[in-house]
């Protein structure tokens, strides 16, 4: 009978690495240490215990950095490590042990519960030699050992830009959230989109005296306008909070206007791990020729910060982040303000159990009760809905919503109001108004008082004692 050896977050009798018979196999080969590193211990302990008993010696790391730590410490032959974990994931093992003369080396093979294309390519580019997606047999291990070819591509450094000095926003007892670009993948302006709007995704909240913006679509080119326009030259301290790297995400910083005045500080986090990480892949957008100004030459004082940790305070507001499904390291965020909770999780593919094949292959039951936990009881809900059930039915795997699923998982978990997130660019302003009348329906079958509305650039909504919603 096969031995479990590894399977995905929470379901370890899915499958895993086993076939304890072809242990044999992997004795002739003169790798004899193996660091597993994987902060799920349901799958690691296992799996550990398997490669043991096929006469590895098995070092167990519990995150990242201590995945690092050991390498350094031990020399490991192999290092077998997860994808998605705390403090330090996958690629920024790969990195770290790449940039580390004394082990750069060493085999690297990333596991992964999904197989999107795009986080192989990030792996080969962060330095992995090969990537394996759960669950995996001995044999497969057996198999990427003989390879004498690697996937492994280049490694820079980032420079990540000096801090400089800063200055709050004025405080105020409510907070505000206000939808500056909701579109997906890329604008689309036009006289079909004016309702909805065009911009792709970057959404601002004033809360607690702080002014913070999630995502840097192109719709973060006007809000630095009206930012502009409102301090009149008085200095602003700004928290850019950037969920993934893909381009429709990141696509408007080069416009910003508070960027480019030297008395402004614009704080920028995100989770960004592949390759050149998040301060040199922001930075590559705005290399000749693609752009006349580089990011050191903005004149504001830009701070990057990659983020380890997925909890952290922006001033007063408690700020927590959630790996979504979707390819590469791609976060939400929940907002913990004095006026209420804000969840954004704009690029996020949920569970359909109509569907054999879901989230790029696999079944992150874990990662999809994480989000549940995630959005719960939230005052307001952005989420992305990019597709109708029929639509979705040609994009499973892709890493985007069901506008089905997204009001289900919306009305399971409690959610005072939900924002239909992420337009997609073929859907003109009827289209969004059916699919929105749609998710309205669902919600009122099922019962539910849960406002649903689909987010429209201009639009905002104010937390507080002073509540209104609209413009």
């Amino acid at each position: 009978m096969p031995q479990l050896l590894f399977s995905y977050l929470g379901h370890p009798l899915r499958g895993g690495l086993s076939n304890l018979n072809e242990s044999a196999t992997l004795r002739h080969f003169q790798m004899k240490t193996i660091l597993l590193i994987d902060d799920d211990e349901i799958c690691r302990k296992p799996a550990a215990e398997a490669l043991r008993r096929a006469k590895w010696e098995v070092i167990e790391a519990v995150d990242g950095d201590q995945g690092v730590e050991l390498a350094i410490k031990h020399r490991p032959d192999v290092i077998l490590c997860d994808l998605l974990m705390p403090r330090s994931n996958g690629f920024h093992v790969c990195r770290a042990v790449r940039e580390r003369e004394e082990i750069k080396d060493t085999r690297i093979i990333v596991i992964s519960g999904r197989d999107f294309p795009s986080d192989r390519q990030s792996a080969a580019e962060a330095g992995a030699d090969d990537f394996l997606v759960k669950p995996i047999e001995l044999a497969q291990l057996h198999e990427a050992l003989k390879r004498k070819t690697s996937m492994r591509g280049e490694i820079q450094t980032p420079v990540v830009p000096a801090a400089g000095p800063s200055q709050k926003a004025p405080s105020d007892q409510s907070t505000m959230v206000k939808f500056w670009g909701v579109r997906g993948s890329i604008p689309t302006p036009g006289q079909t989109t004016v309702f909805f709007g065009g911009n792709t995704s970057c959404v601002e909240i004033r809360a607690d005296g702080e002014i913070i913006i999630l995502d840097a679509g192109s719709g973060i080119r006007p809000l630095g306008e009206s930012l502009a326009a409102e301090f009149r030259g008085q200095r602003m301290d700004i928290t850019l909070l950037i969920t993934h790297t893909h381009w429709d995400h990141i696509q408007g910083f080069p416009f910003f206007l508070p960027a480019y005045e030297a008395q402004n500080r614009v704080h920028i986090l995100g989770y960004e791990g592949a390759r050149d990480g998040l301060a040199a892949t922001l930075a590559g957008q705005m290399e000749s020729p693609y752009f006349p100004i580089a990011l050191k030459q903005m004149p504001g004082n830009i701070i990057i910060e990659e983020l380890r940790e997925l909890t952290f305070n922006v001033g007063k507001v408690q700020v927590e982040a959630c790996f979504s499904n979707h390819p590469g390291v791609c976060v939400g965020y929940k907002l913990r303000t004095s006026s209420g909770t804000i969840v954004y999780l704009p690029d996020n593919e949920s569970f359909n159990k109509d569907t054999e094949k879901t989230h790029g292959g696999a079944l992150p039951r874990n990662l999809e009760k994480n989000i549940a936990e995630f959005i719960q009881s939230a005052d307001v809900l952005i989420l992305d809905s990019q597709y109708t059930a029929d639509e979705y039915r040609t994009h499973v795997g892709w890493g985007h919503g069901c506008v089905d699923d997204v009001v289900q998982i919306a009305l399971t978990n409690d959610v005072k109001r939900l924002f239909l997130f992420h337009h997609d660019p073929a859907h003109d302003d009827r289209y969004v108004s059916n699919m929105l009348m749609h998710a309205r329906e669902v919600a009122q079958k099922a019962g539910s008082t849960m406002r649903v509305d689909a987010a429209r650039e201009g639009e905002q909504v104010v937390l507080g004692p002073r509540a209104v919603n609209g413009m």
